[in-house]
């Protein structure tokens, strides 16, 4: 990578970071459920809604912390935003019942809700153009990475000390990092007394420049009425619908479905977050390479999205038909490595299609959007596994939108309506 042994690799490492704690706090709810279960004595139905009340909070702050971020910030929103989840997280120690989770996940959303937009708006700050989809790779390999983690981090923990325990521990990580963030960070690198004059220089050179005159500026009605914006949206919607059938139910499945124990599940269920890891590292890396030797952008990510979303969605269909534990986690293994190969394009494709200034803004509503999935497919399919019995027809239909999802991709976004220019009145 071009920006080894540069600062903006510290940028980057933090940012890495930041994830890894989001998807530990984020998964931890999925490994703790069936202890949180057996004390609270939920359903399906209602722990479909607690894994769905999280989506409520975060898919409204995703675009709000986009927002933020333009018009703040987003060394300020990143702080802000991982300082107020971790406090949510340690709170979750102390609820007493179904209504005090359902609360505390919704506030718990609305704190994670800003890092993705607002981590996309310092990848297009600190790094160039061609740089930029690896960048957005190494950043979101920490969701994968913290999924792998959660199981036995949040497992062990939970077995040794209680599920309680578990929460506080991923607190105190998280305020650990808001401080190393603040210390570490500015807003631009220009600010910045460790980023070299060389380094300033190769990091404007590679910016591409697609800004507004400097007072004015595109309405935020324009940017996420772009069809780039709305249409990766939907796309990012059907993607996220898997995502989070993965990261709240199979831990569940593979305890109820398929009758292992909570320890060997602590364990299995990291293997899919590993490949994952691989696939968001390998992802960004390859669309940045294919737009290197080929000259077309939108080509690089659409090639990329399309191909892997689609082997993706028949994986995912085929997990919930297969019998055999382990020949289950090794097919679902294999749809979350080729679902997040496709993800930093999502990014990419955002940068692309707006003004610099309002990356954020057109992030957090894409990621907003997409999140409303979150809200209804943990819920869809708790009441498909409470009226069916089974978890069959759950893993078939998040494999049907998962198609849909790549398809809308392949149709609508090709590039030719990228919002560089503002409207004047």
């Amino acid at each position: 990578m071009k920006f080894r042994g540069q600062y903006r690799t510290t940028i980057l490492v933090m940012l890495l970071l930041a994830m890894v704690i989001n998807y530990i706090d984020r998964s931890a709810l999925s490994i703790a459920m069936p202890f949180i279960t057996r004390d609270f004595h939920l359903n399906a139905a209602e722990k479909g809604l607690i894994f769905g009340a999280f989506s409520i909070g975060y898919a409204a702050f995703n675009f709000l912390g986009g927002y933020f971020s333009d018009r703040f910030g987003a060394r300020r929103v990143l702080t802000v935003s991982m300082a107020g989840w971790s406090i949510a997280c340690g709170l979750t120690a102390a609820v007493s019942g179904f209504w005090s989770m359902l609360v505390l996940r919704i506030a718990f959303g609305v704190g994670e809700g800003p890092n993705s937009a607002t981590a996309n708006k310092v990848v297009n700050t600190w790094f160039p153009l061609n740089e930029r989809a690896t960048a957005a790779g190494v950043n979101q390999a920490g969701g994968p990475l913290g999924g792998a983690l959660a199981g036995p981090v949040v497992g062990s923990l939970a077995l040794a000390f209680g599920w309680r325990a578990s929460f506080l521990v991923m607190a105190v990580l998280g305020l650990t990092w808001a401080i190393a963030w603040r210390w570490l960070s500015t807003e631009t690198p220009a600010l910045h007394p460790r980023v070299s004059a060389a380094e300033l220089e190769q990091i404007e050179a590679g910016q591409e420049a697609v800004e507004a005159e400097p007072h004015e500026k595109v309405s935020i009605r324009e940017v996420i009425g772009t069809r780039a914006v709305l249409t990766t949206g939907i796309s990012l919607f059907c993607y996220n619908y898997i995502l989070f059938f993965f990261i709240t139910w199979f831990p569940s499945y593979l305890v109820d479905a398929k009758g292992i124990s909570l320890k060997d599940m602590s364990l299995v269920s990291s293997l899919p977050w590993i490949t994952g890891a691989i696939g968001f590292f390998s992802g960004g890396f390859l669309v940045d390479t294919i737009y290197r030797r080929t000259g077309r952008r939108m080509f690089s990510r659409k090639v990329v999205l399309v191909t892997s979303l689609l082997i993706a969605a028949a994986c995912i269909a085929l997990t919930g038909l297969v019998d055999e534990v382990y020949t289950a986690v090794g097919v679902m293994t294999i749809a979350i490595g080729l679902l997040m190969l496709a993800a930093p394009a999502y990014w990419a494709i955002i940068q692309d299609s707006v003004p610099r200034r309002q990356v954020g803004t057109a992030s957090g509503f894409m990621h907003g959007l997409a999140n409303c999935s979150g809200i209804v497919g943990p819920a869809i399919t708790g009441a498909l596994v409470q009226t069916t019995g089974s978890f069959v027809s759950a893993f078939v239909l998040a494999g049907v939108v998962g198609l849909v999802g790549s398809l809308i991709l392949a149709c609508f976004v090709d590039g030719s309506d990228r919002l560089t220019e503002p409207t004047l009145a």
